[in-house]
């Protein structure tokens, strides 16, 4: 049966992709598929295949025949084609060896730069180690190099002159060089070992000479020694460069200062120690002025004058201004003109004028052995004692020929507090050299006190009074002694506290109330008593709560024993009308306190007719 060949529908394919790797096919295989493809078409649509075969030919044949026209037609620009094609293959060949020569070239290249880089590399480190050794050979060349102006200036310019002072600087850090590179022991080093040491030689000389004459310029009376002692500073480096280099010199010049000062603070502190005792009063405290002897008590035809009134001995009164900031750090007394004017001062006041000069000198003097002679450490208070060790051995011995024969104990007190604040002074400002002298003071001072107080203590306990003259039941002067001494001590003594003042104070205390209670002992009636002991309490208590501290405890004891002999006074006065009416309260309140309340209302009769009496 014959096919309908318009039956014949197209085949649908779909979406299928002959583009894909898939289907990537070589020519044989792709037209051997697509013949297989086109058979299976003509079976499954049923065309008789040799009429399709058929077709196809005829159809092969029309195409072919249409395709060699259309060569025909185009031969010439086939022909063309050909010979362009050709043209562009002569010249792709050129420029291919053009190529291979510039590939060749740029390999050649390429090993030149590489060359290069390592050239430079180390050209570059080459270059790094010269500049290194330049460095270092520049530096050495410079210390090495001692210029002409340092030769002149070191030879010719006095060495006040800065440009000295500088070139000096320079010499230093040469001769400083040159003895390392000995230890190295650099060749070149003796090139200029020889001029350095003869700049040495000269600059040492000249140094020398100027700081002696000025040590010398200390010497001539009335000279400012502060004055040549502000130009050494200015120069200190000249005892720098002496000490690292010439030992020798620089032990010479600190030898000569110290022998120098040494003289000039003893000299001058013992002249002016010796002129202001001759301002001193006259009158001064002997061993018979002591808080329990007697007025009117006689001396021998050879003893020396008593002071006009002992009860200076005990009052503080003008004295304690010496303690105060601004007369302790005031100007010092000048004694000529003390003299000139007739004027006489307590010895306190000279002890603080003599130790403020020496505080003041002192201080000074440290700073400057500190700053010119470069020494720290224990070495400057050790310094400081060679330059004023004779003078504070002159004070000392001053002082302990003073103590031994004094007995103003007021007088020594304030020079113990004097001293107390001159310490805390030095400490503020941080000079340790005289802190062992003031300690050495204090030895003194502390056990002389003690002692008088002592001698005091002991005047009032062997006191008859029977031998003090006519009874009388005002104040006694020697409470009042008493009561000025202790308010001056107790008002001393608020700012550096001490105990064993205290406790001395308080020694003192105790027999003084034995005195007054030996004394009122002496008056025949009771009432004279209290008068007595009630007078003495109330004037002792005034003159301290108004000189001393209301909370010391000197105030609360005398306000206890004044309270206690008012009310026995109050009692003995009202004893005499009202006696059985005291009596009957004190015993209600005894019964009351004990709760025999029974026991008053049982006696209560009689307590009537007390009461009866009373009204």
């Amino acid at each position: 049966m014959k096919p309908d060949t318009d039956a014949m529908a197209p085949l649908n394919l779909g979406d299928l992709d002959l583009t894909t790797d898939e289907f990537i096919l070589d020519e044989a295989t792709f037209h051997q598929r697509m013949v297989s493809f086109h058979l299976n078409l003509c079976f499954f649509q049923g065309v008789d295949l040799r009429q399709y075969s058929k077709q196809v030919e005829d159809e092969l044949q029309r195409i072919e025949q249409a395709s060699i026209k259309d060569y025909i037609k185009e031969s010439q620009n086939i022909a063309s084609l050909h010979n362009q094609i050709t043209a562009c293959d002569s010249i792709l060949e050129r420029m291919e060896g053009m190529l291979s020569g510039f590939q060749s070239d740029l390999s050649s290249i390429s090993s030149e730069i590489q060359t290069l880089q390592q050239q430079s590399v180390s050209m570059n480190m080459r270059l790094k180690n010269r500049q290194a050794v330049r460095s270092h050979l520049s530096q050495l060349v410079d210390e090495l190099v001692v210029p002409g102006a340092m030769i002149q200036v070191i030879l010719e310019s006095p060495v006040t002159e800065q440009e000295f002072l500088e070139q000096l600087h320079e010499l230093n850090n040469k001769i400083n060089f040159a003895k390392e590179l000995s230890f190295r022991e650099t060749l070149a080093c003796s090139d200029i070992q020889d001029i350095v040491d003869r700049l040495k030689i000269k600059a040492v000389t000249k140094i020398r000479e100027f700081i002696l004459q000025k040590i010398y310029s200390f010497r001539k009376p009335m000279t400012n020694y502060q004055i040549p002692q502000n130009t050494l500073l200015k120069y200190r480096f000249f005892y720098q460069f002496l000490l690292a280099n010439e030992r020798t010199v620089a032990k010479e010049i600190r030898d000569e200062y110290v022998d120098t000062m040494s003289k000039i603070y003893y000299s001058y502190f013992k002249s002016y120690s010796g002129r202001l005792l001759k301002v001193q009063y006259e009158e001064v405290a002997d061993k018979d002025d002591l808080m329990g002897v007697e007025d009117t008590a006689k001396k021998g035809f050879f003893s020396k004058p008593s002071l006009k009134s002992r009860n200076t001995i005990f009052t503080l009164g003008q004295r304690g201004t010496v303690l105060s900031p601004a007369e302790l750090e005031g100007p010092i007394l000048i004694p000529h003109t003390a003299q000139r004017g007739d004027c006489r001062y307590p010895y306190e006041t000279l002890f603080r004028s003599q130790h403020y000069a020496l505080l003041d000198n002192g201080c000074r003097e440290f700073l400057f052995l500190s700053d010119f002679f470069m020494v720290a450490g224990n070495s400057a208070p050790d310094l400081f004692n060679s330059v004023m060790g004779k003078t504070l051995s002159l004070f000392l011995k001053s002082m302990s020929t003073y103590v031994s024969d004094c007995y103003d104990s007021i007088a020594v007190f304030l020079c113990i507090h004097i001293i107390l604040r001159f310490r805390a002074t030095t400490n503020k400002r941080t000079i340790p050299a005289l802190d062992k002298y003031w300690d050495a003071v204090l030895e003194l001072l502390w056990p002389r006190f003690e002692l008088i107080l002592e001698m005091n203590i002991q005047s009032i306990r062997n006191t008859d009074p029977q031998k003090l003259g006519l009874l009388d039941t005002r104040p006694h002067y020697i409470t009042r002694r008493y009561a000025e001494f202790s308010s001056a001590i107790v008002s001393i003594n608020q700012t550096f506290t001490s105990e064993r003042t205290h406790t001395l104070l308080g020694q003192l205390q105790v027999e003084v109330e034995n005195f007054v209670l030996k004394m009122a002992a002496e008056f025949p009636s009771r009432r004279d008593q209290l008068i007595f002991l009630i007078n003495n309490y109330d004037m002792m208590l005034s003159v301290l709560m108004e000189r001393a501290a209301d909370d010391s405890k000197e105030v609360e004891g005398f306000q206890q024993l004044l309270q206690a002999r008012s009310q026995e006074f109050i009692e003995e006065i009202l004893s005499s009308p009202f006696g059985g009416m005291i009596a009957f309260v004190k015993e209600s309140e005894a019964l009351t306190e004990k709760g025999q309340l029974d026991r008053l209302k049982n006696d209560e009769g009689e307590y009537r007719e007390k009461m009866q009496t009373f009204l």
